[in-house]
């Protein structure tokens, strides 16, 4: 069965349907150049034909992209390049037709699906909500290889093309009206008509169909309409994306070059730099481990938390504590989960904390008109408060936000259980403490279990869904399942101190901190990490997280797991000179200069080195500074796994980097071991243990692999 059917109507249009058979969503895929190739003929052999319209056969989506599971066929650049060249050739002759082809676009058009639609002479999509156009293959590490870097500029203006495909940021409709990328807007009900009504009106010539009303703005044409402002853009771009990637991604550049050649030099010219460009890509060590991160998470979201075992539904729920989690907490639960939500606090001013946190980012999204104030409205009304815990009892779940405090979180146990449903899932959102400590004095231990978000909740995208030895499969399911629907990937991990994402990011930040206090100064500490590909540095993440947060943590940990968790004894300093970080505006950092005023530039607070008895010597090179942060927490990610705290490594490496920013471009801990090799790190580890101490000592399972060259991926 073909997936492109052409389908003549009685007005002398033809609709082009596209439908992958057997699949929820379109994919563009090499094997269909065949198919297209024969269809088009058709088109152009076949004179009764005044125009086409190009329709999904999918409910809810356009086109999603290309598949890029055939890059992984590639053996070489070449090859790539000539897939690209493939793509590029299929579309040119879509966009040389000469009658009227129209992209009828309701839902996902994305990457390959966008790039498809703009080889088509008009765009029309539907409001439906879920439509969203966009070019996201630089989060893939490449770039868009069927003459998106080309098309795009002429039909939004290099700028804001520049902008979409550097940031992979998706358009709704409106926007791609207001941008120019589509020529209207209209409910899904009349958008297959409304097409039709646009290739009529150019009366079977494409030449006459109608054209974007894209608003260009004087400053736009002073620097888009001549070579001198093309220069400024191009390297201004150059520059933002180096700030922002230290060079450790090479698409964003490549996609600006293949955009200047295009614009500069000739259409022909740049749509070769975009097949050699995306062919270097698609072979790039940098692509493949962010496919491979696009793979592992598309494979978590159909796992369940227990083979076998169904989440039961969850429809309420309660938040224990009104602080920024618990805030974080509740919104993610109403406006992503759909869930109605019951925030319980001491205070009504913890309550109003927490609704508020909720009600700023979505009157953001009314003031940019991404949102309608009535939607706003409703989804703020599925968040009530209480202190009284009123409206509990016929909760499907409750999650606890409260102070890292075992006999509080024990208490929180007892109170739920004497007010709720037998039923109800008590889940503690501790960042160290063992869940099954919390449950110790529990009725029905079976019921509790851990749900560990990390901060900001609405942002961060990783959950860790901790289970103690009495949690039955049936809470696991259901937690997994609520925390996807939170839009969270959650990972399963052991009971243990500080479970998985704390416990290799502890070892990473003490070394940073004994760092410092060997005259290692701050700024230099916190660039080199950031060079290296972490979103910020270890002092600076101190600060953000709170100083006072990783005193309360360090004890427990050590008390857990060892001596190698102790903290640097100096930094009580920091907490008696009431240095808790940025929530104080007072850490390592400045925020205030010496009238009290916000402090725009990051600046290292001189005065942190005296108190800490600090002579800056900066004597080590950045590589020492990024070995032995790294090192001691790639050791401890093998530990872990080791210790079985993960299931495998795939979850080791989708928590290391959705939960503290380990650089995706490296793939993760694990596949960063793999790359560097077991025997490296170990030798560097042993050196160190020997002149440093034995918080270096190299893991068992690191020293196997390095005697027996295994690998995590084989």
């Amino acid at each position: 069965m073909s997936t492109f059917t052409l389908i003549r109507q009685d007005n002398g249009i033809a609709h082009l349907v596209m439908d992958v058979i057997g699949e929820s969503m379109n994919t563009l895929k090499a094997e269909f150049s065949e198919e297209i190739d024969t269809v088009l003929k058709e088109i152009r052999n076949d004179n009764t034909i005044k125009g086409v319209v190009l329709i999904s056969g999918k409910k809810d989506s356009f086109v999603a992209g290309a598949d890029i599971n055939m890059l992984a066929s590639c053996q070489s650049a070449s090859e790539a390049t000539a897939l690209s060249r493939n793509g590029q050739m299929i579309f040119d002759q879509i966009e040389n037709l000469s009658i009227p082809v129209v992209a009828a676009i309701n839902g996902a058009c994305l990457g390959g699906g966008l790039e498809l639609a703009m080889a088509c002479h008009a765009r029309i999509c539907s409001d439906n909500g879920k439509t969203a156009l966009g070019l996201p293959e630089v989060q893939l590490g490449l770039l868009p290889g069927s003459g998106g870097t080309q098309r795009l500029p002429k039909l939004v203006g290099i700028q804001k093309a520049l902008d979409m495909m550097l940031t992979g940021k998706q358009l709704r409709a409106k926007q791609a009206l207001k941008m120019g990328l589509v020529v209207d807007v209209v409910p899904n009900s009349i958008l297959i008509s409304a097409a039709e009504n646009l290739v009529l009106a150019a009366q079977g010539k494409a030449s006459k169909i109608k054209k974007s009303q894209r608003k260009i703005s004087v400053l736009d044409k002073a620097l888009e309409g001549n070579a001198v402002g093309r220069k400024i853009i191009f390297n201004q771009a150059t520059k933002s994306v180096l700030a922002k990637t230290k060079g450790n991604y090479p698409s964003p550049l490549k996609i600006i070059d293949s955009v200047r050649i295009g614009i500069e030099k000739s259409s022909v010219s740049g749509y070769q730099t975009e097949a050699d460009h995306f062919g270097e890509l698609v072979m790039s060590p940098e692509s493949a481990q962010l496919r491979q991160i696009f793979f592992a998470t598309t494979d978590m979201k159909k796992e369940q938390g227990i083979e076998g075992v169904n989440a039961k539904p969850i429809s309420q729920i309660g938040v224990l504590g009104g602080g920024l989690m618990g805030g974080g907490i509740a919104f993610v639960s109403a406006t992503k989960a759909n869930v109605d939500v019951r925030i319980k606090d001491i205070a009504p001013q913890g309550i109003s904390h927490a609704m508020k946190y909720g009600y700023d980012i979505l009157n953001k999204k009314v003031k940019r008109r991404f949102m309608l104030k009535s939607e706003m409205q409703k989804q703020l009304a599925k968040i009530t408060g209480c202190v009284d815990y009123s409206g509990f009892k016929n909760v499907d779940m409750v999650i606890e936000a409260v102070f890292e405090d075992l006999s509080l979180k024990q208490k929180m146990v007892d109170d739920m259980e004497s007010i709720c449903a037998e039923d109800t899932i008590f889940a503690s959102n501790t960042s160290s403490l063992p869940i099954g400590q919390i449950a110790a004095k529990a009725l029905r231990p079976e019921n509790v279990i851990g749900l560990h978000y990390f901060s900001p909740v609405d942002k961060m995208p990783l959950a860790e869904i901790i289970a103690h030895s009495k949690t039955s499969d049936q809470t696991i399911s259901t937690t997994v399942a609520f925390a996807k629907k939170q839009g969270k990937t959650p990972i399963v991990v052991k009971d243990k101190a500080g479970f998985y994402v704390n416990r290799i990011l502890a070892p990473y930040m003490n070394e940073a901190a004994l760092l410092l206090l060997e005259g290692e100064s701050i700024g230099k500490l916190d660039k080199a990490l950031v060079k290296f590909g972490f979103p910020v540095g270890p002092i600076q993440l101190l600060d953000e997280v709170g100083i006072d947060i990783g005193a309360k943590i360090g004890p427990i940990l050590q008390a857990e797991l060892g001596e190698r968790f102790a903290a640097p004894e100096a930094f009580n300093k920091l907490i008696a000179d009431k240095r808790l970080g940025k929530k104080v505006q007072k850490g390592f950092y400045l925020y205030k200069d010496k009238n009290g005023k916000k402090v725009t530039k990051k600046l290292v607070d001189e005065s942190v080195y005296p108190l800490l008895n600090i002579i800056i010597k900066d004597q080590k090179t950045n590589d020492e500074l990024v070995q032995r942060c790294v090192f001691m927490m790639l050791n401890e990610a093998a530990r872990c796994l080791d210790e079985g705290i993960i299931r495998n490594a795939r979850d080791g490496d989708i928590g290391a980097i959705f939960g503290i920013g380990f650089p995706p471009f490296l793939g993760g801990p694990f596949h960063y071991i793999d790359t560097l090799g077991a025997e490296v790190i170990v030798n560097k580890l042993n050196l160190w243990s020997t002149e440093l101490g034995e918080r270096f000592k190299p893991c068992q399972a690191l020293i196997t692999m390095a005697e027996t060259g295994n690998k995590y991926y084989q």
